[in-house]
């Protein structure tokens, strides 16, 4: 039957660097569990059910992109989509190794990148990763042809690169994906907070806690006084550290507070000033909206791994802005907004040029999500909430 309908999917793309760009942010699992539908390609990782990514192909991205739902199976049902979620359709889903995909798209790359993304990925990685795994892409070549195909139900997942007459084709086998898997909840109709700011601010900010090696990462958000936005590191083998977001209108350091114990203990006139004047919101967000439960006041307290908080680091190195949210059952939810120029390369939030004059031409989007911490356990062994509705 493939042969007389055709391929299920087939998707043509002359710029293998922006599939690898958002499949990288998301590399840090071997395996992904892959979604096709008729707006583009969903790629879903997850490790320990703790932490998930969640990069989304669209069909924007892609020259020419066929999608032939006739080909599912006879109990195929109406569907609709919304945003990138999975509804339950019977849309093609399987699982493939993430790992040889990247490999794949990057087959005809020589040399290695030393671009400032590079560097700003490697910085906030664990000590136990090496900086060659956190974002040193090869120099991948533009304007090459990568065309994807998936044939029929259990058939390989089939890339195929094209360049100056040289073709290389590349099959991944495709497996069933388990029963049980389940993407982390997230109630869009429940959030308590939402912060949207550049994601090179959240970036800077994860580098310097990250020098103290900490285990916990605590997020603190306040509509009401201050400090208004905190993000601190504990349980590591050294004090404590906190980062306090600026809520001055003339400060120059980068969306966050390098010298934060000066700001913290200070009594004077000076800070009941700068809370006056601050109201609502650090000057460095471009959207501050906070309303806790009422069991936690007027304070949004939540910890997470902080070793799961750099699993994003790859996203935080090449998006322009960040969109940092919370449910009520504690889920936080780190969106990045990853524009791409005209010849291709992301364009991040550190550029010194005007806004204007880096005018992306195309927009995505890499999802990630963190079950909050249950019970604090500086040492390692806190619990994890893993049971969500």
């Amino acid at each position: 039957m493939a042969e007389e309908t055709g391929p299920i999917f087939t998707a043509v793309s002359s710029n293998a660097h922006q599939l690898y760009t958002l499949l990288h942010c998301i590399g840090f699992a071997r395996n992904a569990t892959v979604q096709i539908t008729p707006d583009g390609i969903r790629f879903s990782v997850e490790e320990a059910r703790v932490v998930q990514g969640l990069a989304f192909l669209d069909k924007a991205l892609f020259t020419t992109y066929t999608f032939n739902p006739t080909t599912t199976p006879s109990n195929e049902d109406d569907v609709t989509m919304e945003d990138i979620e999975p509804d339950g359709s019977n849309y093609p889903c399987f699982v493939v190794s993430l790992s040889a995909l990247l490999e794949t798209l990057k087959i005809f790359g020589v040399g290695e990148s030393s671009s400032t993304s590079a560097s700003r990925a490697a910085s906030v990685q664990p000590s136990t990763v090496s900086a060659s795994s956190a974002f040193t892409a090869p120099a991948l070549l533009l304007n090459r042809s990568c065309t994807f195909q998936y044939s029929h139900y259990g058939s390989p997942l089939s890339i195929t690169l094209a360049e100056t007459g040289v073709k290389t084709v590349c099959e991944l086998t495709t497996y069933e994906p388990d029963e049980g898997e389940l993407d982390i909840p997230f109630q869009r109709d429940g959030i308590v907070m939402k912060i949207i700011m550049r994601s090179a601010w959240l970036h800077n900010a994860i580098t310097e806690l990250g020098a103290t090696n900490p285990k916990i990462l605590k997020i603190s958000a306040s509509a009401k006084e201050e400090p208004f936005f905190t993000l601190s590191g504990a349980g590591g083998p050294f004090s404590e550290s906190s980062v306090e977001f600026s809520i001055e209108q003339d400060g120059q350091n980068n969306g966050t507070q390098s010298d934060t114990h000066r700001k913290i203990l200070t009594n004077d006139g000076t800070t009941r000033s700068r809370a006056t004047r601050a109201k609502l919101a650090p000057t460095v967000t471009e959207t501050f909206l906070v309303s806790p439960p009422s069991s936690m006041g007027s304070r949004l307290k939540q910890d997470f791994r902080f070793g799961f908080i750099q699993k994003a680091s790859r996203a935080m190195a090449v998006a322009t802005k960040v969109s940092i949210r919370g449910d009520r059952q504690g889920v936080l939810s780190l969106q990045f907004m990853i524009e791409f120029d005209k010849a291709g390369s992301a364009t991040t939030s550190n550029s010194s040029r005007p806004v204007k004059e880096s005018r992306a031409s195309t927009v995505s989007f890499v999802d990630f999500r963190f079950v909050p911490l249950v019970d604090e356990d500086e040492l390692g062994g806190a619990e994890v909430r893993d049971d969500m509705d």
